[in-house]
């Protein structure tokens, strides 16, 4: 076994088609094929189902797979490493990021990271935390941006900043609007928007409001939306309200700013981290993601004593 047939199996999972990976590698079909075939032998396993169109991983396959994926980015972390004891900071960081977060906080990262003129190749995708997570342990990401704690012990978390949730109500509540701030009472679940359920935001909100045993069916309308800017126009056009972590409100027209209030007495917060695999050792490169993290956002949301309002996920 060798790094080299790892890598093959990787592009063959890539692309599903063992001419594409071999293009992408810069090798002859033949040659791959063959050097696919030699490590099934040597493990006494089938690693493709070649019957397939398009080529699909067996069982086994998909174990291995993933931990070829571990192995080859860890491999190149030592590389890595060794360049930047030289004082050689570059390279390819693929980073994760989820919807909530990332309308808000990309555009900055991106301008920042520019600006800064460092050697690092940053490519991003967006997803939400469970196939973050599953990308990160994987190998396929280097780090994510997400709300913790996760608890788990593969990952580690390197938490940089804390965001309030507000409430951003219809003036349509004609009684709820004339509040300067909301009590948990008046998050009522029938009139509330949230997203979908794979958004762990949508968690962390009804874990603020306690809302699970509350619900009923007197609402005229179910719609669970993708996104916090979808949430803010369908209040914006409708009725009810909605739950909007504090970095959208600087998205917000000043008419839109004035549908905004704060929680009473709930005080609720989100840890947003950094997280990568254990084992990730290049910490130079790392700090600097750290680093221009923080100058994306306002400097009151690096205050650490937030910590203590955190929501769970």
């Amino acid at each position: 076994m060798n790094i080299q047939q790892l890598e093959y199996i990787i592009a063959v999972d890539n692309h599903r088609h063992f001419a594409k990976a071999a293009e992408a590698s810069f090798v002859t079909q033949p040659t791959l094929s063959m050097m696919i075939q030699k490590l099934e032998d040597e493990l006494g396993v089938k690693i493709f189902d070649r019957s397939q169109l398009p080529v699909q991983p067996t069982v086994i396959g998909v174990q291995i797979i993933n931990q070829a994926r571990v192995i080859v980015s860890q491999v190149k972390q030592i590389k890595e490493i060794i360049q930047e004891e030289k004082g050689i900071v570059q390279g390819v960081f693929k980073l994760g990021i989820i919807p909530t977060i990332a309308p808000y906080l990309l555009p900055k990262l991106m301008k920042i990271h520019d600006e800064n003129g460092f050697d690092i190749v940053l490519v991003i995708e967006e997803t939400t935390t469970g196939q973050l997570i599953e990308k990160l342990l994987n190998g396929a990401l280097d780090g994510a941006i997400l709300a913790t704690p996760l608890k788990n012990d593969k990952i580690a978390e390197h938490p940089i900043y804390y965001e309030r949730f507000y409430a951003y109500v219809s003036p349509r509540e004609t009684s709820l609007y004339a509040k300067k701030e909301l009590e948990e009472d008046d998050l009522n679940i029938n009139r509330l928007w949230l997203l979908e359920e794979v958004h762990c935001f949508r968690g962390q909100i009804l874990r603020i409001c306690n809302m699970r045993k509350r619900k009923s069916s007197h609402s005229l309308f179910s719609y669970e939306a993708g996104s916090i800017n979808t949430l803010i126009n369908i209040v914006d056009n409708n009725s009810g309200l909605t739950i909007i972590p504090e970095m959208a409100i600087e998205e917000l027209n000043e008419q839109q700013k004035k549908n905004v209030r704060p929680l009473k007495g709930i005080s609720p917060v989100r840890e947003i981290s950094l997280v990568t695999r254990r084992e990730f050792l290049r910490e130079r490169v790392l700090d600097i993601i750290i680093s221009e993290i923080k100058q994306s956002v306002p400097q009151a949301l690096l205050n650490s004593e937030l910590k203590k309002f955190i929501v769970d996920i």
